[in-house]
């Protein structure tokens, strides 16, 4: 397996894999599946920041992804992302999510991030949850009840982990700039 920058070519591959999350799981709250032009829309606007939105890939066949996106549209959260990692299925438990999760941590820190953030759908979801306790992640906060999907309630698990010193010291790259209002 190995773990690469996405290309063009990948988004059909990402399509199938987050519409399969999106319609059998509770990791996103989104109901319908976005088309391959969104998803191309989607992963652009990623890569145009300068973040990360990598691919896995074993003899050619896109595994999951992950990428790491603004937090929040406001400026002061500019050294602050949002870390996404999907995993198709049939390629959970083989270290996939672990694999693409831990170079997209890897190109934040080079890009100069202070903090990582995971809203995980479900407080039931044990495989994110594990994954990103493993990397490292400390619970933040559990938001009770806050989407409804699949005929029930469902709670939002935060995370978070801190990248080049965290809260430590002020950060060293001023014109990093990932927010916008």
């Amino acid at each position: 397996m190995i773990v690469r920058p996405s290309t063009p070519d990948d988004v059909a591959a990402l399509t199938a894999i987050y519409g399969h999350h999106v319609l059998n799981g509770l990791g996103t709250f989104e109901e319908v599946p976005p088309s391959a032009e969104d998803m191309a829309a989607r992963r652009l606007a990623i890569i145009e920041r300068g973040l990360p939105y990598l691919v896995a890939e074993d003899a050619g066949q896109v595994l999951g992804f992950a990428y790491a996106g603004p937090f929040r549209p406001r400026a002061a959260y500019r050294y602050t992302v949002e870390d996404s990692v999907y995993v198709a299925p049939g390629a959970t438990g083989r270290g996939v999510g672990r694999a693409v999760l831990s170079a997209v941590i890897e190109a934040c820190e080079v890009f100069g991030i202070r903090q990582v953030v995971a809203v995980i759908g479900d407080s039931d979801n044990a495989g994110s949850i594990g994954l990103h306790t493993a990397l490292g992640f400390e619970p933040a906060g559990v938001g009770k009840a806050l989407g409804w999907k699949h005929g029930r309630w469902v709670d939002i698990v935060w995370m978070q982990k801190a990248l080049n010193g965290g809260v430590a010291t002020a950060p060293d790259t001023p014109g990093l700039i990932l927010g916008g209002a």
